[in-house]
């Protein structure tokens, strides 16, 4: 996520939002969606998903919140246009006008079971995937673009960034998952619908350059052409060394200079980030040769994630004292390892909700184990809540997408539903998820308008009718 600590953090008590009492007075159950005429996008779909919705979530504020934040993205932050004769839709994050690679696919991404029957929804697909092709195309090592490709950054914190900053780019943080997001969601939408629309001359041309990227960021032959430097008080704001981060063995890794946090990276070989490469690089294989009958780029995409892999299994582990091992979340490839998770995607919990792993391999579950306790440094009990934090916005903050991200990797009842009454009751009074709330207190919270965190709470309401719907179907207490 951008930074927020300069220009947007908030810590916003229920007065404050014109909420009346305390905040677990029960909310009203007036919708807090825009009027359907301020509405940005509009399904037919997404529509009879909420009103189907009703009769399978028995807890009425449950319902309220996914009949807020399920539409969110778009209600509220898409535009669709014409770009080179074709649609053309730019996703902003919510609060920041801008689109980031990672979150702009995230947040349309549970709206994927439906687009088969929705022409809204494929036409909207085809825009952003068409967009995301074509600011790939403006620099791979960007994390962020403007809407309009010939501008300047309006994000004042990177103006004076020290970087290689084009036209279009908003901030240019190199994060591995910025373009597995990219092809993950690529990958969705041809599952989905089989619509090969979207996977034109540009996207094709994308994709070559997402793999040459990452590549270089192995950087077998030296350090490669990205650094990136920022004045700034915070140091997780900028890498040290001229701007190429910490020093690193060459053993087939690709580094990661920035987290899915916007947050730099301590040792830049981002393992998370790593495993979602392989998983992201067999799909665009798959796609290449399917689509185009590219079997030069489709074996390049297996020969990388093969490689990555090998490296990882070699590389990407840290020993749990009891003669087993459990994924790190950063190494150098000396040796050197750092153990902690952060409520971002791609995150160690995350991994079988990207398709890294299965939910129940015994190594994923030792990680897991690890994550969701005092060895995770960024694990916070509190009052209000348990979860996983991140460095981002402080110590004693809880990221609702580590609860929501905990609930769709389990397959115990008792788990998901405490994640649910978590959920239910952390959300100020809103109606809406926010980026990160006070262990002991969620009247102090951080976004009040952060579209990914909302279509993730939506997606695990889908998710729960589907594969736990009698979890739904009694009220939370």
């Amino acid at each position: 996520m951008p930074r927020r600590r300069d220009v947007l953090k908030m810590a916003v008590a229920g007065a404050g939002l014109g909420l009346a009492g305390p905040l677990r007075a029960a909310p009203s159950q007036a919708s807090r969606r825009p009027a359907p005429a301020a509405r940005g996008y509009a399904s037919p779909a997404v529509e009879a998903v909420i009103s189907d919705a009703r009769a399978a979530i028995a807890d009425p504020e449950l319902y309220w919140l996914f009949q807020n934040c399920y539409p969110n993205t778009l209600d509220t932050t898409v535009s669709l246009g014409i770009l080179d004769g074709g649609p053309d839709a730019f996703v902003i994050t919510g609060d920041i006008p801008c689109l980031w690679l990672r979150d702009s696919a995230a947040q349309v991404w549970p709206y994927l079971p439906l687009a088969r029957r929705d022409a809204a929804l494929r036409l909207l697909y085809q825009g952003l995937i068409r967009r995301q092709a074509r600011c790939i195309l403006i620099d791979p090592y960007a994390n962020a673009f403007s809407r309009d490709a010939g501008a300047a950054t309006p994000l004042g914190w990177a103006v004076q960034d020290m970087t290689e900053m084009k036209p279009g780019v908003a901030e240019r943080k190199w994060e591995v998952d910025s373009l597995c997001h990219v092809i993950r969601l690529s990958h969705g939408y041809w599952r989905a619908t089989g619509d090969t629309a979207p996977f034109d001359t540009a996207w094709r041309q994308a994709m070559r350059l997402v793999v040459r990227t990452l590549r270089e960021q192995q950087r077998l032959d030296g350090p490669g052409p990205y650094r990136f430097q920022r004045a700034s008080e915070t140091p997780s704001d900028t890498l040290p060394l001229d701007g190429y981060g910490a020093p690193t063995a060459k053993v087939g890794l690709i580094h990661s200079m920035f987290r899915p946090s916007d947050d730099a990276c301590v040792l830049p070989f981002l393992i998370p980030a790593n495993l979602f490469a392989v998983a992201s690089l067999r799909q665009l294989a798959d796609m290449a040769q399917a689509i185009h009958g590219d079997a030069d780029l489709a074996t390049d995409c297996r020969g990388l994630a093969d490689t990555v892999a090998a490296a990882l299994v070699r590389h990407g582990r840290v020993g749990d004292g009891g003669g087993q091992d459990v994924w790190a979340y950063e190494v150098d490839g000396f040796g050197n390892a750092l153990f902690l998770d952060d409520a971002n995607v791609p995150s160690l919990l995350s991994l079988p909700y990207l398709g890294c792993c299965d939910a129940g391999d015994p190594l994923y579950r030792r990680t897991r184990q690890w994550v969701l306790s005092g060895r995770n440094p960024y694990f916070f009990r509190g009052e209000a809540a348990e979860g996983v934090g991140g460095p981002h916005v402080g110590l004693g903050m809880i990221w609702p997408m580590s609860l929501i991200v905990r609930a769709l990797t389990s397959d115990d009842d008792a788990e998901i539903r405490r994640c649910l009454v978590w959920l239910k009751t952390t959300h100020a009074g809103t109606g809406f998820m926010h980026e990160a709330f006070g262990q002991d207190d969620p009247g102090r919270f951080t976004r009040p308008w952060f579209a990914w965190a909302n279509s993730l709470f939506g997606e695990l309401i889908l998710d729960l009718m589907a594969r736990k719907p009698a979890l739904l179907r009694q009220p939370l207490t």
